[in-house]
């Protein structure tokens, strides 16, 4: 009280006691503002210097450039996929060390590379699929229900050897399709009842058109649209939809170009195809899939527990593009990044153990079997190859176990590689590992192969409307 009376009357003395209960009100607004302050700075980046995300890792677009990375979510006629798991990723930010020029492991700390998305949420970058729990669930239920439906055809059909599966196990660059097809007519996906059928399966091959004398190259346009008349006046199923839910595998390039006389299929039915690039016409990036191009090997896995990848970068190959000519431009003479053009002195799988990278660089297509070889010789990929719908991208984070490069950045590859801490390419790595046996070929289906994986790509994209054959069939 006595306190209390010597401020009354010292406010009041100095013929300042109205002000006291002005100066009340304005202590407590100024300590609320600065509070408030204090909040956002802590909570918000608004008042930090944000460092934009590398592309080459998260591979997202640029205004000029291009990126391999595909929107896990399509809108297409297909079932809704929701890439959404119930829990958001909780990610732990490793200890990241500064990969300088010297190489692995300088010890200068650097931000953290795994910036939030624009929701605010960290992106778990160590997890290899957008939704592990869905794709899973989903994967039990195609296994169990999906049906698919495939035109019939004899033995003594003048073309047997274009519609039929290969009598031998396939081999070769292109081998993917064959390997497709084959698997598949022995499956247990094949009904012989198309009413009960979510999809029909046009079982040409194009690689064997393409060899066949009968048809070559310049014929399989014409072959293709006879066959689509055929159909369509022969069975109904095709006609009441246009083709939708329809589809066909093709692993060549000239698969894409093969339909440019039936329009219908281009546009209407699911082109599984190894030339996947959402930059020409042709392809439809909500519509078709990607099918993964994979040297066929047979045998257990390679043991990489020996492997010593003492280069940081490896490449083979022809020099059948302009990227590729840059790429030797650039590094042929580099005692790091190992480029080479023409038959190797060493085996093949020795320089693809012996690499810490191994690049796919975009030839006449964006696509090659170097994606699958790295992954089977535990080699992280480095896809130099713009406008590229990698395989799987419907379920698999490819941003956890690849590197995306655009072509105009060549120059700057190794830059790019060094940036990587060691803790950084053992994650990555790990990664390959984990997602190698999806680009498998077996003869004999194993659970998550290629053959599964592209049956479950097919699945996404079903028809969710279903509509009544007898509607249909005109009666006689």
């Amino acid at each position: 009280m006595a306190r209390s009376s010597l401020l009354l009357y010292y406010f009041s003395g100095s013929g300042s006691f109205r002000s006291f209960f002005f100066f009340i009100p304005t202590t407590l607004a100024l300590t609320t503002s600065l509070f408030i302050l204090f909040y956002i700075s802590t909570t918000s980046n608004l008042f930090t210097h944000y460092h934009p995300p590398d592309p080459s890792f998260l591979g997202l677009n640029s205004p000029f450039g291009s990126s391999t990375f595909s929107p896990r979510t399509r809108q297409t006629v297909s079932i809704s996929f929701h890439n959404h798991s119930k829990t958001p990723f909780q990610f732990q930010v490793p200890q990241i060390v500064h990969l300088g020029e010297g190489g692995f492991g300088s010890q200068r700390p650097l931000e953290p590379r795994f910036p939030p998305d624009g929701h605010g949420n960290y992106v778990n970058y160590n997890e290899v699929y957008h939704d592990r729990d869905i794709f899973v669930e989903d994967y039990k239920e195609m296994n169990r229900s999906f049906k698919i439906y495939v035109y019939p055809h004899r033995r003594n059909d003048p073309f047997a050897n274009v519609l039929l599966p290969v009598g031998s196990e396939p081999g070769g660059n292109y081998a993917s399709e064959s390997y497709f097809k084959k698997v598949l007519m022995s499956s247990h996906f094949i009904t012989k009842d198309p009413t009960k059928a979510d999809l029909f399966f046009l079982p040409f091959s194009i690689a064997r058109l393409r060899h066949d004398p009968r048809i070559g190259v310049g014929g399989i346009q014409d072959f293709i649209k006879d066959y689509i008349l055929n159909i369509s006046q022969k069975y109904p199923y095709w006609n009441r939809t246009g083709g939708a839910d329809h589809f066909y595998v093709a692993c060549h390039s000239i698969g894409r170009s093969a339909m440019d006389k039936a329009n219908e299929v281009k546009f209407n039915a699911i082109q599984v195809v190894c030339s996947s690039t959402y930059f020409q016409p042709g392809y439809i990036a909500h519509k078709d899939a990607c099918l993964p191009q994979i040297w066929p090997r047979q045998g257990v896995l390679p043991n990489l527990s020996s492997s010593n990848r003492k280069k940081l970068a490896f490449f083979a190959g022809k020099i059948n593009s302009p990227v590729r000519e840059k790429l030797l431009q650039v590094w042929r003479n580099d005692t790091e990044i190992f480029a080479h053009f023409g038959r190797l002195t060493t085996p093949y799988a020795d320089e693809l153990l012996g690499s810490k990278f191994c690049l796919h660089v975009k030839g006449f297509e964006v696509n090659t079997a170097r994606i699958a070889d790295s992954l089977y010789y535990g080699c992280v990929p480095v896809i130099i190859a713009n406008y590229y719908d990698l395989p799987f991208a419907d379920i698999l984070n490819w941003k956890s176990f690849s590197i995306n490069v655009a072509t105009l950045d060549i120059p700057l590859l190794r830059k790019i590689l060094k940036r990587f801490s060691f803790e950084e390419y053992l994650m990555l790595q790990r990664n390959v590992l984990k997602v190698r046996k999806h680009f498998q070929w077996h003869l004999s289906p194993v659970d998550y192969d290629a053959f599964y994986m592209v049956m479950y790509e097919l699945w996404l994209r079903r028809s969710s409307v279903r509509l009544p054959l007898n509607a249909f069939v005109h009666p006689n």
